[in-house]
């Protein structure tokens, strides 16, 4: 049996809810798609329209998905008045006009830049023509800023200089009178994002690989978690992101999140367990969620991830606060990276109940072990906390996975009443009609996964998670006579 090694108490407060940036947005993760995981600078207006149309017909809008991100490549050269516009061949009736045909169908704008004099494909950047392009956002509608670190100029080396270069574009967004999301792509260099984001990078660029070191993805792997770390660069796997964010996973708060990049579900470089995985942990620490894959070549597999809502509603929970790690093991069979390990995450969610996840990132199947002793340590150490005193329901968060079946039959639906007929057939969860907040107040079954068994007080549970994959619970508190789940 595989134990852990150690345990790594979170600093969280458990008993208020402070808000991060006084903009009323984000105050829960972002959920939408952008598209530069799977496509890049191939932007256009037909694809923000098409990909829309997807998200409406596969159901996804109706479980949070409601922003459209377009990311770099999408102006024309600055100019003489110090304005970009958008390139006519890509958009030739302009970006108003895609935003209004987003909006007209409840779907919310996203945009990109550059806090310096290029972007990241070498397009004009915002450094120091802040106020223009913050004007342009605001006159073309846009909802969601996503705002990168490339070309700087040189104005980094300290969180201050780097702080004054950023905040130049959130005061020119709030002084165009338009809410407009900020969320900043700074690569994980400082920690002070919160102060002037709804949401802020924590490492260099994801890639499609659970694992797999590369030395694009700077930083010593041993310690990925140093604040100093230059060049974060891109070709970051999985689990080098989730042993990042691990010692600060506690600073999302409503409004403010850490950013752990979009999702590479869907794009073929990981197994489905591994994408199981990354999503379920990326929806349980409160990273933004937004779908990475060409959602017009969606496979049945991809979809029956990301349109799980047991999983979502871990990621939308009201309490806004991320599940931290609690105990990592790296004396496991390591793969031909030398990698290996296993970690245990848990978190408070909103009506009482814990996520837990048992990742295992060994390279072989173990049989793993949780405490309540260690689930619950962050209100209490060393089997203080009174959750360890209690008996819990152990609920399984995939165990309603729709089928590939189903989800293929609703990707081939020819319109859009043969689509509805199908979700309501499945009785699948629509929180545009029922909040996900709603939903976990009155205990909507579809949330909750499937009961699999009980951890006794002062208790474990033990299972086997296979390669590469991970085990999601929600630990709800024991039945009391009322036949209602008990709250502390």
């Amino acid at each position: 049996m595989v134990r852990s090694l150690s345990v790594v108490p979170a600093a969280v407060s458990l008993f208020h809810v402070a808000h991060a940036v006084n903009n009323g947005l984000a105050i829960t993760p972002p959920m939408g798609w952008n598209n530069w995981n799977s496509l890049a600078c191939d932007v256009s207006e037909d694809l923000l329209l098409s990909t829309s149309k997807k998200l409406i017909d596969l159901g996804l809008q109706d479980l949070g998905y409601d922003h459209v991100v377009l990311d770099d490549c999408w102006q024309a050269p600055r100019g003489d008045d110090g304005y970009v516009t958008a390139n006519k061949e890509k958009f030739p009736r302009g970006m108003k006009h895609v935003s209004d045909a987003l909006h007209n169908v409840g779907l919310k704008f996203g945009m990109y830049s550059s806090a310096g004099e290029m972007t990241c494909a070498r397009f004009a950047g915002s450094l120091d023509y802040e106020t223009q392009d913050a004007e342009n956002f605001a006159a073309w509608g846009v909802d969601f800023l996503k705002y990168d670190n490339c070309y700087h100029m040189g104005r980094m080396g300290t969180p201050q200089i780097s702080f004054n270069r950023y905040k130049v574009m959130a005061d020119a967004l709030k002084a165009t009178g338009r809410n407009i999301a900020l969320s900043l792509c700074n690569w994980g260099e400082d920690y002070w994002g919160m102060s002037i984001a709804n949401a802020w990078r924590i490492t260099g660029d994801i890639y499609d690989s659970f694992t797999r070191p590369d030395a694009l993805c700077a930083c010593d792997t041993n310690n990925p978690n140093d604040p100093f770390c230059i060049a974060p660069g891109t070709h970051c796997s999985v689990l080098f992101i989730l042993n990042k964010v691990a010692s600060f996973a506690d600073r999302s708060i409503p409004g403010g999140w850490n950013d752990l990049d979009m999702l590479e579900v869907g794009q073929g470089g990981m197994t489905d367990e591994e994408y199981k995985a990354h999503f379920a942990l990326w929806a349980a620490i409160k990273s933004p969620l937004m779908l990475g894959n060409d959602l017009r070549i969606m496979s049945p597999s991809a979809l029956t991830i990301v349109n799980n809502p047991a999983i979502i509603a871990l990621s939308q929970d009201p309490h806004g606060r991320s599940a931290t790690r609690v105990a990592r093991n790296t004396s496991v069979p390591k793969d031909e990276y030398d990698v290996g390990e296993t970690h245990i995450w848990s978190g408070k969610l909103e009506n009482g109940d814990q996520v837990v996840i048992l990742l295992n990132a060994a390279n072989e199947d173990l049989e793993m072990s949780a405490s309540l002793k260690e689930i619950f340590t962050s209100y209490g150490p060393g089997g203080s906390a009174p959750q360890v005193k209690q008996e819990w329901e152990v609920w399984d968060l995939w165990a309603d996975r729709m089928s590939d079946s189903d989800a293929q039959i609703l990707l081939e639906a020819e319109d859009a009443a043969k689509r509805s007929e199908v979700l309501k057939k499945l009785n699948w969860y629509n929180s545009t009609e029922v909040s996900y907040k709603e939903g976990l107040d009155k205990g909507d079954e579809r949330l909750f996964g499937k009961k699999v068994g009980v951890v006794e007080p002062r208790g474990k549970w033990d299972v086997v998670v296979e390669r590469h994959s991970a085990k999601v619970y929600r630990f709800r508190r024991a039945k009391s006579e009322t036949g209602k789940h008990d709250e502390l």
